[in-house]
């Protein structure tokens, strides 16, 4: 039995790196499904990992929603606002941030980025129309049908700046679970503009940021931290992710998508790194603000 097991959890990881999403949804396990020759201990030792992932599934997901931010700090500064597109067959809704013009006009740049580029709630109907797993039947509930939904936290660094992390949970009707990704943005007060991974960190540091992103990880992983059954980051997965970060008074905190460094059902989405063992990568420059 625990041959058993150990060889279905190698399974699964590995699948989780290297199979499509497509495939992972369908096959959780990435093992052919023959059911003349599973025998009763193996049904019950699927049925464990099983509730054991969807155990770890809530306490991951109900981490992100508890996080805590600054939205009570920038009470005045932020506005929430909303968007939701309710039809039949899927629903959208969005939460976003909103900066109050009437404190600076120039924050008119954040808000038009968000409302007219970022959201682009066409686009996002789109997508989920082409990928196919849209049903309309009209004996779904709506609790059956497909779902993408948005929300944030917001993140101030001395009044200067403010992080936003978006966090995208997307649920396909027929799946298993909802999936998750994230964006983060950076948005300088004082200049009125969106920074980058080059405004924080010396140009053609990626590879030195990642060894020392790394090397957290892998302190994480060896303490039997959360990290458990996660995995270092790969330099394409940095390099497609190395804006997405929010920032603090003490950390960068990185954010990846599910299985890109642990699990979808375990581990964690995201690796802090304190500002101190980001000095020999930040940039020099009285314009950044993590100085």
């Amino acid at each position: 039995m625990k041959i058993l097991i150990s060889i279905i959890i190698c399974i699964s990881l590995m699948s989780c790196k290297k199979e499509t999403s497509k495939q992972l949804e369908n096959d959780p396990f990435g093992i052919e499904k023959e059911s003349d020759t599973i025998d009763s201990d193996s049904i019950n030792a699927l049925s464990e990992i099983e509730f054991k992932k969807e155990q770890s599934l809530k306490i991951k997901r109900e981490s992100l929603l508890k996080k805590e931010d600054d939205k009570e700090e920038l009470e005045e500064l932020i506005l929430s606002k909303s968007f939701i597109k309710d039809e039949e067959c899927y629903l959208i809704t969005y939460q976003y941030p909103y900066l109050n013009e009437n404190i600076k006009e120039s924050n008119a740049n954040f808000n038009s980025y968000i409302e007219n580029d970022y959201l682009d709630i066409k686009g996002v109907e789109q997508a989920i129309l082409e990928e196919g797993n849209v049903t309309c039947d009209p004996t779904l509930t709506q609790d059956n049908r497909s779902k993408k939904t948005v929300d944030y936290k917001i993140f101030s660094l001395d009044n200067k700046l403010i992080s936003v992390l978006f966090y995208k949970e997307n649920y396909y009707y027929g799946k298993l679970h909802p999936s998750y990704s994230f964006d983060c943005l950076n948005f300088d007060l004082s200049r009125s503009k969106f920074m980058k991974y080059e405004d924080f960190f010396n140009t053609g540091s990626e590879e030195e940021l990642r060894d020392i992103l790394n090397e957290v990880l892998t302190n994480k992983i060896a303490s039997g931290d959360i990290y458990y059954d996660c995995w270092e980051v790969s330099a394409d997965d940095f390099y497609n992710s190395k804006d997405n970060f929010v920032i603090n008074n003490l950390a960068v905190e990185y954010y990846f998508a599910d299985c890109v460094i642990c699990p979808a059902y375990t581990g964690t989405f995201s690796v802090s790194i304190p500002l101190e063992l980001l000095k020999p990568v930040l940039k020099q420059h009285n314009s950044n603000p993590l100085l």
